[in-house]
């Protein structure tokens, strides 16, 4: 797997790239500052790119910016993003495409290097990886009384209701159960759900992670952008969301 990472920490960015390199991965580029990757991504093409949210030269969201960048310059590369702490606004930006082949961690989780390792396949081959603290941030961030973007208002009241209930992480029986209908009544729902919000279908199943995630950050409260130093890192990777 050819990848580039893009990290201000000279620490972790040394970490990643032995770890990667030990594992028969190419590195095409480590880097700190986010101007220079897009002549690094035009040049290398790489599978992956591996990028804190906060880079060089201003620290606020450059990460962001050049992942979302890479994917509409050269589409099919992959994005891992991962930030200090969840950041509501950086997801919604992040996911607010089809949702394929990109993931967001957590920082403290970026030092397993089996996990890493399965989040970037997973990511390469068109699958989402999600840490569920940054599900965790989104879900505190909502309000059943919030104004819904215009994103949902394609969905019926019925269909509204399933993914609400999919966002809380029930199950297409449990929500038959609460909904008082039959478990394929719900599976048509989720089916319509998929169809209106143009999630498509992927051999990884991460239809129903793409679809929480769009719920969640299109009825999130707004959220100020947090300040979060750059520390040592420290922690695992989760394994896959999808």
């Amino acid at each position: 797997m050819r990848l580039v990472i893009a990290e201000g920490s000279a620490v972790l960015r040394a970490g990643l790239a032995h770890v990667l390199g030990e594992r028969g991965h190419q590195l095409a580029g480590a880097v700190h500052d986010a101007r220079v990757l897009p002549a690094l991504v035009a040049t290398h093409r790489p599978d992956v790119l591996v990028a804190n949210v906060r880079l060089a030269p201003t620290w606020t969201d450059e990460g962001v910016g050049a992942a979302l960048d890479a994917r509409r310059r050269h589409p099919g590369t992959g994005v891992l993003l991962f930030s200090a702490s969840p950041e509501p606004q950086h997801v919604a930006r992040l996911f607010a495409g089809d949702g394929t082949g990109v993931g967001y961690l957590i920082q403290d989780r970026m030092t397993d290097a089996e996990e890493l390792l399965d989040a970037l396949g997973h990511v390469a081959t068109g699958g989402t990886v999600v840490d569920p603290r940054v599900v965790g941030s989104l879900a505190a961030g909502t309000a059943p009384g919030s104004d819904q973007g215009a994103v949902l208002d394609v969905l019926s009241e019925r269909e509204l209701e399933v993914l609400s209930l999919m966002a809380q992480g029930r199950t297409n029986s449990a929500i038959a159960d609460r909904l008082i209908v039959s478990q394929g009544t719900v599976e048509k729902r989720v089916a319509s759900v998929f169809e209106k919000l143009h999630i498509p279908g992927s051999p990884s199943d991460n239809r129903r992670v793409l679809a929480v995630l769009r719920y969640l950050t299109e009825r999130r409260i707004p959220v100020r952008p947090a300040r979060f130093e750059r520390r040592p890192d420290r922690g695992r990777v989760l394994g896959r969301a999808a």
